[in-house]
């Protein structure tokens, strides 16, 4: 279709047209969500796909709509600055929306949610194109929207005890990726990610002071390492300080915020003696 004709709908409201069927309208906007053309991708193909699941237009696909948003996750997987991570990013951003509807509304079975959980987890960590703003083609920002399904699927009822571990055990695994430097917001959204799963209040004291030094063992500077000697180090650091802001002034804390936060302090100052001395 003409962009003209989506243009209208954007501005006629997101209103779904009814001279088209629902299923050939999500099939242009699943293939728009990769485009290079940020305002085909982000102005009219996540808008508005992002306001139909908001709005239930999808509830009784939404099983399909997210598992077709999860086969994008793997597009060009492993693939490095090429226009594949638009695909990629952009339905890591839908099927975050579809597990925020399902937290509403309960649509799709727990086992569903759990796979969707899966399938983001394993792209997380395995995407390698980390950039943020790309000049000319807008945002891929491939490790906050990541972060951003993290967050709705530590919301969802369907997540117990072990599948919040798991999770933290995911961000800790994406941090320590040797990967370029996160410059972009990507530590605050993977911080608001773990403060979503903290504030379930099911992960033990103990699972988070052992997932912590796992983190504190690698925010040193390597000077060894090829590829720089904050390759890791950088981005754990900016994740441990963005995490403490958040634990220490976000309002709805976790139960014990208090114990947590000593325990982040402790790994705080470990990892940076020439200044907390």
């Amino acid at each position: 279709m003409e962009s003209a004709f989506w243009d209208r709908v954007v501005a006629e409201g997101h209103k779904v047209p009814t001279d088209r069927s629902l299923a050939d309208l999500t099939s242009e906007l699943t293939a728009m969500l990769g485009d290079p053309d940020p305002r085909l991708r982000d102005g009219i193909a996540y808008e508005v796909l992002a306001t139909w699941v908001s709005e239930g237009v999808y509830d009784d696909l939404l099983q399909g709509l997210g598992d077709g948003m999860a086969a994008g996750l793997m597009v060009g997987i492993g693939e490095r600055d090429t226009d594949t991570v638009f695909r990629r990013s952009f339905s890591a951003l839908i099927l975050g929306e579809c597990v925020s509807r399902d937290n509403e509304r309960h649509v799709v079975p727990p086992d569903t949610i759990l796979r969707w959980g899966d399938r983001a987890a394993g792209w997380l960590v395995r995407e390698r194109d980390v950039r943020g703003y790309v000049p000319g083609k807008g945002w891929a920002h491939a490790v906050a929207h990541g972060a951003d399904v993290l967050a709705a699927l530590a919301r969802s009822d369907a997540v117990g005890r072990l599948e919040l571990t798991v999770l933290l055990d995911v961000i800790a695994d994406r941090l320590l990726t040797q990967s370029d430097r996160l410059l972009h917001g990507e530590d605050d959204r993977l911080a608001l990610a773990t403060m979503q799963i903290l504030r379930r209040d099911l992960v033990s004291l103990d699972v988070v002071e052992r997932w912590l030094a796992r983190l504190a063992e690698k925010a040193r500077p390597d000077h060894e390492r090829d590829g720089g000697a904050y390759a890791v180090a950088g981005n754990v650091q900016q994740f441990l300080r963005a995490l403490h802001l958040q634990l220490a002034l976000a309002p709805r804390p976790p139960a014990r915020r208090a114990d947590l936060l000593l325990a982040l302090i402790d790994r705080l100052k470990q990892v940076n003696p020439d200044y907390l001395t």
